[in-house]
Parts: structure tokens; sequence; C-alpha cells
């Protein structure tokens, strides 16, 4: 079975590998400190401290081994891929909802890198899929839970 290959900007990579490394070090070290804390309390059988902090150390290095998975396959998203005519990978992109006339800009990223509260959104999700590919002025349909929004492409940059 082929391994997954995650699209990422360096931005993204560079988010990843900070995480990793705080990861590596900062929150093992704090786990570390609160399983020491919690075996000093006595019995380990019906001791809750213990069991919140072997619980947080398996998130921890399952964390761990996820962004180490997605940085071995990772792909960056290069420069020269991002257009400035069309929606594509890494590149921005402002929308105008067609009912409300409300502007949003959003940074169209691999699944990986989204974060609805930054303004990035993945090529997968449904407002990302209808836009990939498309130009300027063109008008795209997206079908939601509360129902198809319409939105107007009104620039297309590669960066802010």
């Amino acid at each position: 079975m082929a391994e997954q290959i995650y699209e990422l900007t360096y931005e993204g990579i560079t988010e990843k590998q900070e995480e990793l490394e705080r990861r590596k070090t900062v929150v093992a070290a704090e786990v570390a400190e609160r399983l020491k804390e919690a075996r000093a309390l006595g019995d380990l059988s019906e001791n809750s401290e213990y069991d919140d902090a072997k619980a947080a150390q398996a998130e921890n290095e399952m964390r761990i081994m996820e962004i180490e998975q997605i940085l071995k396959n990772a792909k960056l998203i290069e420069d020269k891929e991002i257009s400035k005519t069309r929606v594509t990978l890494g590149g921005f992109v402002t929308l105008i909802d067609e009912d409300t006339k409300e502007e949003r800009e959003f940074k169209l990223v691999g699944q990986q890198e989204e974060d609805i509260f930054q303004n990035k959104i993945s090529q997968e999700s449904p407002v990302g899929a209808a836009i990939m590919g498309k130009k300027k002025n063109d008008v795209v349909d997206v079908r939601t839970p509360a129902g198809t929004l319409r939105y107007r492409i009104v620039k297309i940059a590669k960066s802010k």
C-alpha cells in the first residue's frame, strides 16, 4: 500500500517541525514531571493522577509519531506551483458571498494545515473543493449542511 502524501506549504512544514520539537522537549518533560509527582502519591492502582499522566504521555507520543509520518511524507508546495490566475494550493483567494455580499479571504492548503481560525481552508473542504482550479470572477455553488451557498471569486494571489 502506498504511503499518503501530505501537501504542505513551507509555513506548514515549519509549523509541524516546531510542534514536533516542542512535543519532544517541553511537553515530554511536563508529562514526565506529572508522572513523577503521581508516583509519589503512592498506590498506582487507584491513582487517577497517574492514569491521567499516562494518558497524556500516550497522547503526546501518538502525536509525535503522527507528525513524524506527515513530515516524512510531506510534499512541499513550491512557489512556482502557486498560480495568480487560478485557485491552487498555497494561494490566497478572496470570495464574496453572492447573497450577503460578505467578503472573505482564505489560503487554500492541504488537509494537515487546515485552520479555519487562521482562514486556512483545505482543498478537501466543501468551499476548497468548489473553488479549486477556478479563475477570477467564476461563481461557484457550495453545498453545505446549512444549504447551498454561492460565492464569486474576486481575487487570486500568491501571497497576502
